[in-house]
């Protein structure tokens, strides 16, 4: 079948409150095109020069996710554009984008990466580190804090959601358990978030997990964004 076929039959098959992210890592962009043509509109990279040579290229009603792991000294080169940045890892590197965000007057989207797996491979915050970094946000996230702190605050991020990556494997039943624990830590969060009357919590609503092995359990666990690459696109 077609880039487009693949596309749409994927499509067809997700719930409306489920949003598909298209990864397009080392595809070229006819492929990318070919997707856009078809009616997809986001788009997921994991190499920042990458992304931004497509954002350069193609039309400006795409949404640009970055889907991998990120370096601090890197994040400059995807501010002006990116929407939304899935894999925030750390304090230091959520510092580093409020930055650059506000130097180009920008307020952008994150989501917290929660470290699920059983492998040492996968990225992630582990639940302290988690509660640590919201609790900073809190306290930073509010003008009225900010002032009193004496510091700059967090005002040019939004943490959105949560990202999780479940372990590669064909046990279903662990891929389910670390998907389910990612859940309950995001319904804590928007419990928690959503009372806090902080400018940074007030938006989580988003839970990206599964890609195109996983995806339909994930959606069953609970996930709203779904990143699917080779199942549109074909293998690398």
């Amino acid at each position: 079948m077609s880039i487009a076929q693949n596309l749409l039959k994927i499509k067809s098959t997700l719930p409306e409150n489920v949003t598909l992210v298209a990864v397009s890592k080392t595809k070229p962009i006819p492929d990318l095109m070919e997707a856009y043509d078809a009616g997809q509109r986001i788009f997921g990279e994991n190499k920042i020069q990458e992304m931004a040579e497509k954002w350069e290229a193609m039309p400006k009603d795409i949404e640009w996710h970055m889907i991998g792991h990120v370096q601090t000294n890197k994040v400059k080169f995807m501010v002006p554009f990116v929407s939304l940045i899935h894999g925030v890892d750390s304090l230091k590197l959520l510092e580093e984008i409020n930055k650059q965000a506000k130097k180009n007057n920008r307020i952008i989207d994150c989501l917290l990466q929660v470290y699920i797996a059983e492998e040492e491979s996968k990225f992630g915050l582990d639940e302290e580190e988690l509660d640590e970094i919201l609790h900073f946000v809190q306290t930073r996230g509010s003008a009225e804090q900010s002032e009193a702190n004496d510091k700059e605050g967090m005002k040019n991020i939004r943490i959105v959601g949560l990202m999780g990556m479940a372990t590669f494997t064909d046990n279903q039943n662990q891929i389910k358990k670390e998907f389910t624990h990612l859940k309950s830590i995001f319904d804590k969060l928007r419990y928690d978030g959503s009372g806090s009357g902080r400018d940074a919590l007030q938006c989580v609503s988003t839970l990206s997990m599964g890609m195109s092995g996983d995806y339909q359990l994930a959606i069953e666990c609970g996930s709203t964004m779904v990143r699917i690459g080779s199942s549109i696109f074909g293998g690398r």
